[in-house]
């Protein structure tokens, strides 16, 4: 199963950067990974928060292929332990030929996003800065295929 992490525009901070980086390349010793970004829209100032939602909705669908499995990283997503999503991931990697997960921009999904997903997951009830949530998601990620294979970096 090959797994992809969509970004909506670029991580900006060089401190989420190296974070991110670094759990993508030991996410990749357990899984076939890569993360896609979807360039920013320009020029949004003319552009309703419903309208950038649509074009970036576009986009993203452009990305997904017609048998990937959707999961949006979204707050009315279901909460997961990290244990439980560890099982999660492990009964994907048995159904799924590529899992696609997806960041949205900071005014979330268009309908037609929401329209394709399979799934949704919220990392926390608390809101947190789309730059931080890559790195959340990419450590919980990390965390979820250690817990697979039985290595002791996550404790009870």
């Amino acid at each position: 199963m090959k797994t992809l992490l969509f970004l909506v525009g670029k991580t900006n901070d060089k401190h989420f950067q190296a974070g991110i980086s670094d759990y993508a390349e030991r996410i990749s010793h357990y899984m076939p990974f890569d993360i896609v970004t979807i360039p920013e829209l320009r020029n949004t100032k003319s552009l309703s928060e419903e309208q950038q939602k649509t074009a970036e909705g576009e986009l993203i669908l452009k990305q997904i292929q017609t048998s990937d499995t959707v999961v949006l990283l979204d707050e009315h997503g279901k909460e997961l332990r990290s244990v439980d999503f560890a099982r999660w991931l492990s009964q994907k990697q048995q159904t799924a030929r590529r899992l696609v997960f997806v960041i949205g921009g900071p005014y979330g999904f268009s309908p037609d996003v929401y329209a394709r997903a399979n799934e949704k997951l919220s990392l926390s009830q608390m809101t947190f800065s789309h730059q931080m949530v890559r790195l959340i998601f990419t450590e919980q990620l990390y965390r979820a295929c250690t817990i697979i294979k039985g290595e002791p970096y996550h404790h009870e």
